[in-house]
């Protein structure tokens, strides 16, 4: 039977106001992020009517954040964590706001598309390496895995809820109304991210930012679960990039009824992350590292159902699977980090951890558009299984990735 004094202490840290404005802020700006790639995807077939188009456009803010990531986790342990985090949302707002223009006065062409979603990724890499450093100035230590863990459930709610609403506006209003709804809600949690106030940062004194990054690669590679998993997410999140992204949407155009179907199927995703994190603020596992990996075999479940050309319904239930054990994953992952890296490092280790999965991505994406057109849907899904199941095989193998504890 399941403890609920985890969940409940959990759900008293929404007293924190601190924790409530980011849980509001991720609520809001995650139903725009959920919205936008549906709206990109469907938007830019419907423009061109290409796969290859399609995924040179999702793919380029990935490939802006693997070029700038490093600099935005150096810039995030030596400045103020809190204000990269609201001026990232405040120019993601700008871009999404010029997107949406472009899509609804009929200007919109697959070249400035990529810029702009360029400048998307560059937001993204200062973004997202704040984001994990500044949470340990929120909580104490004890409490850090109910925070992962309840701000998960915003982010991952607000997702569900997002992609089935995204399916179905761009099947309604089309992709530009869409995009300027994102736009409104990247404003939003910009000003209630720009109200918190965070605990004080800890921060090393200042040396050259090559210095800084040797220190931050130093860290990153002292701990052989934190690479190795690394590694593993370098191909598996281009895997999973490339399904959600490109090739969901484009099978569910050609043969599932199109962007409300997929909006559905991304929407129980979230639904399956809303119920994983609830389930992580009751878990303690003495292995945690063993426990997520093992988890991670669930991400090929869409797939496989895609390839058998399962009922809607199935396809709805892999994706909810996908969702809990992705969610339970995260949120041991990011307590892991946060609790076996020193804090004045955290964001450039975070950076580390974030180029190394996402290294892969724009690669994955944009192959996946070729092989679609090359040799078929069910030829792509099947190397994507591949992708997701043999790195996960691999880590397994590893001593430090099933044996390593929280303790000391």
């Amino acid at each position: 039977m399941l403890d609920t004094t985890p969940l409940a202490g959990g759900l008293r840290l929404l007293r924190n106001p601190n924790i409530r404005r980011l849980f509001v802020a991720y609520m809001t700006t995650y139903v725009g992020n959920a919205m936008a790639p549906i709206a990109m995807a469907f938007g830019v077939l419907d423009l061109t009517g290409s796969t290859r188009d399609a995924a040179i456009v999702i793919a380029a803010p990935t490939l802006a954040a693997i070029v700038v990531l490093l600099i935005g986790g150096v810039v995030a342990d030596r400045s103020s964590r809190h204000k990269i985090m609201y001026r990232a949302e405040f120019v993601s707002m700008a871009c999404q706001l010029a997107m949406a223009y472009l899509f609804i006065s009929a200007q919109a062409s697959v070249p400035l598309l990529t810029g702009l979603m360029l400048i998307n990724g560059v937001a993204m890499a200062f973004h997202v390496p704040a984001a994990t450093g500044i949470i340990i100035q929120l909580v104490p230590r004890e409490e850090l895995q109910n925070a992962n863990a309840i701000l998960g459930i915003a982010r991952n709610g607000a997702f569900a809820g997002g992609a089935a609403l995204g399916g179905l506006l761009v099947a309604t209003i089309d992709a530009g109304p869409t995009l300027l709804l994102d736009a409104i809600t990247f404003g939003i949690s910009g000003i209630l991210v720009m109200r918190m106030r965070p605990g004080a940062q800890t921060n090393e004194a200042r040396t050259s930012v090559f210095n800084e990054l040797k220190l931050g690669w130093r860290e990153f590679t002292r701990h052989t679960w934190l690479w190795v998993i690394v590694v593993q997410f370098s191909l598996i999140v281009g895997a999973m990039e490339a399904l959600l992204g490109l090739v969901g949407p484009a099978i569910a155009r050609e043969s599932m009824g199109g962007a409300s179907t997929w909006g559905f199927i991304a929407a129980s995703f979230g639904a399956g992350t809303l119920l994983g994190g609830l389930i992580a603020m009751q878990i303690r596992p003495r292995y945690p590292m063993r426990l997520g990996t093992c988890l991670v075999f669930a991400f090929a479940a869409v797939p496989i159902a895609l390839f058998y050309a399962a009922p809607l319904a199935v396809v709805i239930g892999a994706a909810l699977l996908s969702g809990i054990s992705g969610q339970i994953f995260g949120v041991l992952w990011y307590t892991t980090l946060q609790i076996k890296v020193p804090g004045e490092m955290l964001s450039r280790v975070s950076a580390y951890d974030h180029l190394g999965s996402i290294a892969l991505a724009p690669l994955g994406i944009v192959t996946a558009g070729f092989l679609y057109e090359a040799i078929g849907p069910q030829a792509t899904l099947l190397i994507i299984i591949a992708t997701i199941a043999l790195p996960t095989c691999a880590a397994l193998l590893v001593h430090d990735v099933r044996h390593m504890q929280h303790a000391p």
